[in-house]
């Protein structure tokens, strides 16, 4: 058994869901979490609200699982970064 924890933004919640089914991994937990960027100096001198905490909503999902269901998992989220449109891979 080993661990395994996947991240994604929260418009990719039904992504991962599918994912973890397609590697026959049905025991797992999730939790709410904000995701972060350092962001570059310029872009924290462009912020009208710079003192103000923000990130992204995103969510975790992590699961204790046989390590053949893992490696599956890892190549089906592979294949979904290469199509990905946006910069927010799982």
């Amino acid at each position: 058994m080993k661990l395994v924890i996947v991240t994604a933004v929260e418009q990719f919640e039904m992504v991962i869901l599918k994912l973890f089914k397609k590697a026959d991994i049905e025991n797992f937990s999730s939790s709410e979490i904000d995701g972060h960027k350092n962001s570059s100096s310029l872009l924290m001198a462009s912020n009208w609200f710079p003192a103000e905490k923000g990130g992204n909503e995103s969510s975790m999902f992590f699961s204790f699982t046989d390590e053949e269901r893992i490696d599956a998992l890892f190549e089906a989220i592979k294949e979904f970064n290469k199509n990905l449109e946006t910069n927010n891979p799982l």
